[in-house]
């Protein structure tokens, strides 16, 4: 068996944070006040969320995959559990709440970069508890969109404690804070087992923590991977890199395509890179191989799910 098949079969894995849809506007969506009407490209209402796109990514690359979330009682949260529950995600353990509308992000999507709106909702309100119950027979929880998950955050301390001594392995993308201040990751990151930033969050954590301004990227990553996880660096275009506890860097290169849109590339990665790390791939090279072929075919339609591979593909790029 070479190294990039899997070994046997892909553990079990849990997807723990938010599940809502993006409403994604393509054309000249720089907003002008004073009542100017705007003519767009393109319109589309995906799958959002980080966690949603993550469990729908491992779900397609035949992992077995289960979402902890909230949700609310309207037809945006009927559209999400109905995507989720399509690419083979196990929903049982995502509540509905009766009160709280589902999450949306409205993505204006412009070439070189992009800004997004969020309405929370019911994203805030998933508990540790909700996440403890959910990994029952899970050996992986990977956690996502830490700062739109106040409540989960501030108990996340002790649900790792309570996961590592399960044997439970975890990981975690904070994406990016909205209120920029990056606070309580110095009691969080000792306790994971992988953290993946993308390059601008890394640094912004690097800093936090109490890294050095000057410092380059791979200096930030060894600083928090001497916290404790192994640090798995996004880098767009670039492919993707890691520093492991030994402070050395490995890295790997993306697939050379005409993107349609990057929305949600980030944690398609993350889904190859758990695909990887759940189907028991051994070498950190390889990982990465798998984390940036996943990223990269997920630029190929709108959206952060519809052109996630499956694993068939995905296993004729990497052979």
């Amino acid at each position: 068996m070479s190294a990039i098949e899997e070994n046997g079969n892909p553990m079990r894995v849990l997807v723990a944070g938010d599940a809502n849809v993006d409403l994604v506007l393509r054309g000249d969506v720089v907003p002008r006040f004073g009542q100017a009407e705007q003519l767009l490209d393109s319109v589309d209402l995906t799958l959002g969320s980080s966690a949603g796109i993550v469990a729908h990514g491992l779900a397609r690359l035949g992992v077995p995959t289960r979402l902890a979330a909230r949700v609310g009682d309207d037809e945006f949260g009927r559209l999400t559990l109905g995507w989720l529950a399509g690419a083979g995600v196990d929903t049982s353990t995502v509540a509905v709440d009766p009160i709280l509308p589902t999450g949306l992000s409205v993505i204006l999507s412009a070439p070189a970069d992009r800004s997004i709106l969020t309405l929370l909702g019911s994203i805030p309100t998933l508990t540790g508890d909700d996440v403890l119950v959910a990994s029952a027979g899970c050996s992986h929880v990977h956690f996502a969109s830490y700062f739109l998950l106040a409540g989960l955050a501030a108990e996340l301390p002790e649900v790792l404690a309570e996961l590592r001594a399960r044997g439970i392995t975890t990981s975690l993308d904070t994406n990016w804070d909205p209120a920029e201040q990056w606070a309580g990751l110095g009691s969080v990151l000792p306790l994971v087992d992988f953290l993946l930033p993308n390059l601008e969050e890394l640094r912004a954590i690097a800093l936090s923590l109490g890294g050095r301004a000057g410092d380059s990227d791979e200096e930030c990553a060894r600083f928090l991977a001497a916290l404790g996880p192994i640090v798995v660096v996004k880098a767009g275009r670039n492919g993707g890199w890691s520093v492991g506890h030994g402070g050395a860097v490995v890295s790997a290169a993306g697939l050379v395509l005409d993107a349609v849109d990057t929305t949600g590339a980030g944690d398609s990665f993350d889904a190859g890179y758990l695909a990887a790390v759940a189907s028991g791939v051994p070498h950190e090279a390889d990982r990465l191989r798998w984390a940036t072929v996943a990223g990269s075919l997920s630029t190929r339609a709108a959206g952060g799910s519809t052109a996630q591979p499956d694993r068939s593909e995905l296993l004729s790029h990497l052979a």
